[in-house]
């Protein structure tokens, strides 16, 4: 098939890690299947990604590119957890008008296929209004389980029952969280501190409640969700969830299925916002089968030096033999916390990273637990 007359999908993640790769592995995999992919980065993200891969990503292979939109925010803008707030307060502007004119040039390019339909991450649902605008199919891909899902979908009827916002900041530490819910269908009874965390404030206005409430409402109304997922795992919360859409399309595990149905040459478009380090994969292999450790706290967490002191110090009386990936941006003053005596202490059976090929650890015989 030519190039210009496959279908064609834009696919736009959420600018965090967790986000990006999924979304990668969608598109992959629409890609085996025939689609001429164009994948959109925020400019930021883009740029840390080429950093990351030596300068070493390509801008295109055969019938897969990638684009790049604004997000609105200064450079100098670390985009943390912390900057969270402002991310999510700048993109439905920002993001959105810099979303429109791609879909333009896109549309204009007289070698490329028209666009044909858009999968947008579920919480980048303000590009629905450019699909509006020019016609064009939407489907919102959630990375989150179905369980997730059905969750977030509980936070209309917090509001209405009286449970959210918190009274005070009390309810945080007070047995609160603890409260019991029953109404929650196939969840059975469960505690509040079991649903999605943005419920966790005292103030009925929260940015982050409000947007991802907008997002959850934003898929109701489009009825097109794609789950990394599948049936045999979650049947009975799909089963409900299949009453509130009007397509759900579980489509996982997506690491699994890239591994099955992708060409190799796609192994070459990386996703990863920090240079993955390898040689813990050798330091895995001389280790006995389900020994390992490995410890991550993923790509936006953040924490204090005595939290992270409190965590070393409980590996290290563990004595267990342990991988641990600690970001260079997890904790301020992270390098002190990671003392002589501590290294010392965990000599030959800890390995500390900054970051590292996680699918590939998690796959390794050696590692027993995460």
């Amino acid at each position: 098939m030519k190039s210009n007359q496959r279908p064609h999908a834009v696919c736009i993640p959420l600018p965090a890690q967790g986000h990006i790769k999924p979304m990668l592995q969608l598109s992959k995999l629409l890609h085996s299947r025939g689609f001429y992919i164009t994948f959109v980065h925020t400019q930021f993200n883009y740029d840390k990604l080429f950093k990351s891969t030596n300068n070493n990503i390509p801008s295109s292979i055969e019938n897969f590119q990638f684009e790049t939109v604004s997000d609105g925010l200064p450079r100098n803008n670390p985009r943390g957890i912390l900057e969270l707030p402002d991310l999510v307060h700048s993109m439905p502007v920002h993001c959105l008008n810099s979303f429109r004119e791609l879909i333009k040039k896109l549309n204009c390019s007289p070698d490329l296929p028209p666009v044909s339909c858009i999968v947008s991450d579920g919480v980048m649902s303000f590009t629905l209004k450019v699909a509006q605008e020019f016609n064009i199919p939407e489907i919102l891909f959630f990375t989150v389980s179905a369980c997730g899902m059905l969750g977030y979908l509980q936070f209309e009827e917090l509001i209405q029952k009286g449970y959210f916002p918190m009274k005070d900041e009390s309810y945080l530490s007070n047995g609160y969280l603890d409260t019991m819910i029953d109404w929650t269908p196939s969840m059975g009874t469960i505690r509040l501190r079991d649903l999605p965390t943005f419920i966790r404030t005292t103030n009925g206005d929260d940015l982050m409640f409000n947007y991802n409430l907008e997002s959850v409402n934003n898929a109701l109304k489009t009825g097109n969700l794609i789950l990394n997922t599948f049936d045999d795992l979650e049947q009975e919360v799909l089963n409900i969830l299949k009453t509130k859409f009007q397509n759900i399309y579980t489509i996982g595990p997506l690491s699994l299925l890239c591994q099955q149905n992708c060409e190799a040459k796609l192994e070459s478009l990386e996703s990863s916002l920090w240079k993955e380090d390898e040689k813990c994969l050798e330091w895995l292999d001389g280790k006995e089968p389900k020994s390992v450790l490995y410890v991550n706290y993923g790509s936006l967490v953040i924490m204090s030096p005595k939290q992270l002191s409190e965590f070393a110090w409980g590996l290290a009386n563990s004595k267990c033999t342990f991988l641990w990936v600690i970001r260079p941006n997890l904790v301020d003053k992270g390098n002190e916390v990671i003392s002589r005596d501590f290294l010392d202490e965990i000599k030959e059976r800890g390995l500390i990273l900054d970051w590292c090929p996680q699918e590939k650890v998690l796959g390794h015989s050696a590692v027993g637990g995460f």
